[in-house]
């Protein structure tokens, strides 16, 4: 059975800092090492297969210290404040950033992604941290919820039909008698009235 307990009330659970750290660093140096090796296969020059570590091997290190430095942050700022929220993000996603900007050796470069990285990171986390939103409530069943959104939109045909009108495969019923009475009344032709059939 689900927990019906919000975040706010449920018991904080400390996190392990230095090992996801270094789970995040051996991570995103994996895929420094994939950034490199792509830069490294796009320069004019032949530089040889070593040329990712000695060339480019600077991305790697930054992309290495980015991943370590926001789960450190992360997770200690997690265990002090003694809260899992939108706030610990941010303040990793602070230090990666400070790590990005330590390539251009500059304080306003620092600070700059620093911040830019934080608000990115925490706006996302804060709204709800998934891509396809946040989750579903597990003590709703998913059939009672999506008939009841069916039928939460589910509006009269009269109302439809009276918004975008009668024509282009939409005929309320009746609609055959009305248009007979039209035609009569402007044209004086009486017209056989005849099912208007439903569109394919």
């Amino acid at each position: 059975m689900a927990s019906t307990e919000t975040p706010e009330e449920r018991p904080y659970q400390p996190k392990d800092a230095v090992g996801g750290t270094i789970k995040a660093t051996l991570i995103t140096t994996g895929a420094g090492a994939f950034v490199s090796a792509i830069q490294n296969t796009l320069t004019k020059q032949n530089v040889g297969g070593m040329a990712v570590f000695t060339r480019t091997g600077g991305t790697i290190t930054v992309f290495g210290a980015m991943g370590g430095a926001y789960e450190f942050a992360k997770c200690a700022s997690a265990n002090l404040r003694r809260k899992d929220d939108a706030v610990n993000p941010a303040i990793g996603g602070f230090f990666a950033g400070s790590m990005l900007g330590l390539r251009f050796r500059s304080a306003p470069a620092i600070l700059g992604w620093g911040s830019c990285i934080a608000i990115v990171l925490g706006t996302f986390s804060y709204c709800g941290g998934k891509l396809t939103g946040f989750d579903r409530d597990p003590t709703v069943d998913e059939v009672d919820r999506k008939e009841f959104m069916r039928k939460n939109r589910r509006r009269p045909a009269e109302v439809i039909v009276q918004e975008l009108g009668e024509g282009r495969g939409i005929y309320a019923p009746g609609y055959a008698e009305r248009r007979a009475a039209r035609l009569k009344e402007a044209y004086g032709y009486d017209v056989p009235v005849t099912p208007v059939s439903a569109a394919p």
